[in-house]
């Protein structure tokens, strides 16, 4: 008797299922519907005598119930369209003394002014989501070709027939050339004739990104692997260039310990998270690229051995502007072309006396610096055609030029008839040539030539940035 009383009563499920499930449907393994709620039926404009017995793809429109009757296998949280509207469904295999009987499904939402608060709450973060997922991928396309590459250069062309010939291999690739030569566009070229071309292109500047943070950029890391860690842990960035290929820039700069860790994953294949326990399998092809002198690094024990010849299977070697000054007027060609429209300027020209003085300079900023000199003669241009007056101070009296103001050892000395240079001219000029000094005595070495200029590296930073120098 005391069993009977605790036991609850028959006609009480039918109303628990009621409350307590939302919607709720079962079915046996042919599909048919033993049983659906009353507020199941009344969304679906239609009764429960109606319902039973009949196949629930005729009743529920989108229905999976009949293929969780077939596989045995469980559906979670799983979206379902019915009447135009997203539901979340559950679906579970039911099964009687281990044989698969049928399916209970049951949906999250009991009406749809239930499912338009929901949805108005959860839109705006379903619209981020999307818009990221959009920008991610497009970041990591590749954005240029092998006919973006501009040049008609003897050594240009062989680094560029090299880098196509070995564009569809498997070896990593170390691109070598001094800031602004034009590394990234050859990583970009070599990604899009591959056949990785349809997976990510990830690109890491590993000598932007702080040392205590490289590791978790490049590895990821798990859930409470540090103050701060994101809940649910992060990919990093080998991961997600899975099947896809990673470009390391500057990877002259990277500390000897991060050199150890990335030896590991390039060897192994496998990576682990930092604050994680287990492995994972990386299918992942290297373009590294750098302007310092690794073989020197090598010797003096900045950068371990191993890694440079794991890195060095392919080597191209770029040539910089001062060498192949031939190729000048069809580089600036091209990017003027850019200018034009970024900056909606059609016919942008540049005169003779404009390329002949072009051609005297030594470019130490190589094509980056020559597009900045540009942007900044497009930008004070009246007319189309870009006149010597355009560019900057330094440009004007190469070699004894046309103008008056000439470069002494002591400063700037100038005749009677010259306007006076603006101070913001002298001081940055003065600013890049002394970065460009230091970074040649300290080989490349940013937080080295900072320490040098006794300035912050984010100062340094943003000046080599202002000034086209990488």
């Amino acid at each position: 008797m005391v069993a009977n009383k605790n036991r609850i009563p028959d006609k009480w499920f039918e109303e628990i299922l009621n409350v307590a499930t939302e919607w709720i449907v079962v079915v046996n393994v042919q599909g048919e519907i033993l049983y659906i709620n009353k507020a199941y039926c009344e969304f679906l404009h239609t009764t429960v005598e109606q319902a039973i017995g009949r196949s629930v793809q005729e009743v529920i429109e989108n229905s999976r119930m009949h293929i969780v009757t077939q596989t045995g296998q469980a559906e979670v949280a799983s979206i379902h369209f019915i009447k135009g509207n997203e539901m979340i469904a559950n679906r579970y295999p039911l099964y009687v003394d281990n044989e698969l009987v049928g399916a209970v499904g049951t949906v999250m939402f009991r009406n749809a002014k239930d499912w338009l608060a929901y949805s108005e709450k959860i839109q705006p973060l379903l619209e981020e989501l999307n818009y990221y997922k959009k920008k991610l991928e497009h970041e990591s396309e590749s954005k240029y070709s092998f006919q973006d590459l501009i040049g008609d250069n003897e050594r240009f062309l062989s680094a560029k027939q090299l880098a196509e010939r070995v564009a569809n291999s498997k070896s990593a690739v170390l691109l070598l050339g001094e800031s602004g030569t034009g590394k990234e566009l050859f990583a970009h070229a070599i990604h899009q004739a591959s056949s990785r071309c349809f997976f990510p292109l990830v690109r890491v500047n590993c000598a932007s990104i702080p040392q205590q943070l490289l590791e978790s950029e490049l590895f990821g890391y798990e859930e409470g692997a540090f103050t701060g860690a994101r809940r649910g842990g992060k990919k990093g960035k080998f991961e997600l260039a899975h099947r896809g290929i990673i470009f390391l820039d500057e990877v002259g700069d990277m500390p000897l310990q991060m050199q150890s860790k990335l030896l590991r994953v390039v060897q192994e294949k496998e990576l682990e998270r930092v604050g994680g326990q287990k492995t994972i399998d990386i299918d992942v092809r290297i373009i590294a690229a750098t302007h310092r002198n690794l073989e020197e690094m090598v010797e003096k024990g900045e950068f371990r051995e191993d890694l440079y010849y794991r890195l060095n299977v392919i080597k191209v070697d770029i040539p910089p502007l001062r060498e192949r000054k031939e190729d000048l007027p069809e580089i600036a060609y091209v990017l003027l072309k850019k200018l034009e429209r970024h900056f909606h300027r059609p016919n942008l020209k540049l005169s003779n006396e404009v390329l002949q003085q072009l051609q005297k300079h030594s470019w130490p900023g190589n094509i980056r610096e020559l597009e900045n000199v540009l942007e900044r003669a497009v930008n004070i241009l009246d007319g189309q055609t870009i006149l010597l007056s355009h560019l900057p101070l330094y440009l004007q009296d190469l070699e004894g030029g046309n103008q008056d103001i000439k470069k002494e050892s002591k400063g700037l000395v100038m005749t009677e008839k010259d306007e006076v240079p603006s101070l913001k001219d002298v001081v940055a000029q003065a600013e890049k040539e002394a970065i460009v000094k230091a970074l040649k005595s300290t080989n490349g070495n940013k937080q080295q030539a900072a320490k040098l200029l006794e300035i912050g590296k984010t100062s340094f930073y943003d000046k080599c940035k202002r000034y086209g120098i990488d």
